[in-house]
C-alpha cells in the first residue's frame, strides 16, 4: 500500500496570485469591464474547483447569476424608476462579485507565512509585508468571531427577520458590541503571535517552503497580462 506524502501540496505562488487579484481588478473595473466579466467569473470558480471549495464554487455564479437577472432583465420585466435605480448597482457590483471571488481565493489558500516569504522576494517595506500578513490572518478569525457571535444570538432567540424589523437598532447593536470587543481580542492575539513568530526582528527569516513559479503560474500570469491588455486597449461600449 502506497504511503502518502507528509509534504503538503504545494499551490499556486503567492506573487502569481497577487498579480492574479490585481489584474483581474483591473480588467473588471476598466471601462470594457462588462465584456470580461463572464471570462473572469470562469476563472474564479475554476480555482475554486481546483481547490475542491465547493460553497465558494457554486456561490459565485449564484451571485453573479442573481446580479445579471436584477441587472439586465428586471428592468425589462417591470420599468420603472426603481429598478432603473437596482439596475444600475447591478450592473456594477457585478463586477465586485468577481473580484471578490478572485481575492477570496488568495485569501483561503494563502498563509501570511507564505504572504510574508513573497513579498521579501519582491522586497517590500517591512511594515507593508507586516500589515498584510497580519491583515490576511485577521479577516478569517473576524469571520469565525461574526458566526460565534450569531449562534449565541440564535441560542437566545434574538436573531430573526421579526427582530430586526420591530427593532432594527437594538438588533445591529446586540451584534455590533460583541463584535467591537472579539475584534479587539482577536487583533492583540494576532499582534502576540506575529511578535513571537519574529515578523518584527531585522533579520532576515528562512522560509521553510520558498514560493517558486511553476508552469501553472506562468499560464496563469500570462492569462491575467493578455486580460488585462485587452481590456485597457478596448474601447468602452456606447450605452
Amino acid at each position: 500500500m502506497p504511503v502518502p506524502s507528509l509534504r503538503p501540496r504545494r499551490g499556486l505562488d503567492p506573487r502569481a496570485k497577487i498579480l492574479l487579484v490585481i489584474g483581474c481588478s483591473i480588467v473588471v473595473m476598466s471601462p470594457a469591464g462588462l465584456r470580461f466579466v463572464p471570462f473572469a467569473l470562469l476563472l474564479a470558480i475554476g480555482l475554486a474547483l481546483g481547490e475542491r471549495d465547493w460553497r465558494r464554487a457554486a456561490s459565485l455564479p449564484a451571485a453573479a447569476g442573481v446580479m445579471w437577472v436584477l441587472g439586465w432583465w428586471l428592468p425589462l420585466w417591470w420599468p420603472n424608476a426603481l429598478t432603473a435605480v437596482v439596475s444600475l448597482a447591478c450592473v456594477y457590483l457585478i463586477r465586485f462579485v468577481v473580484a471578490i471571488g478572485v481575492g477570496a481565493h488568495v485569501i483561503v489558500t494563502t498563509s501570511p507565512t507564505q504572504l510574508a516569504a513573497a513579498l521579501r522576494i519582491w522586497r517590500i517595506p517591512r511594515p507593508f509585508a507586516v500589515t498584510l500578513a497580519v491583515m490576511l490572518r485577521f479577516f478569517p478569525v473576524v469571520g469565525a468571531e461574526a458566526n460565534a457571535v450569531l449562534d449565541a444570538m440564535r441560542l437566545r432567540g434574538l436573531v430573526g427577520a421579526g427582530g430586526l424589523l420591530r427593532h432594527p437598532v437594538l438588533s445591529v447593536e446586540r451584534f455590533t458590541v460583541p463584535m467591537i470587543a472579539a475584534s479587539l481580542r482577536a487583533s492583540e492575539d494576532l499582534s502576540a503571535s506575529a511578535i513571537l513568530r519574529g515578523l518584527g526582528s531585522r533579520r532576515k527569516p528562512t522560509a521553510m517552503q520558498p514560493p517558486r513559479f511553476a508552469t501553472p503560474d506562468l499560464v496563469l500570469v500570462l492569462v491575467t497580462a493578455t486580460l488585462t491588455t485587452a481590456a485597457l486597449t478596448l474601447p468602452a461600449p456606447l450605452s
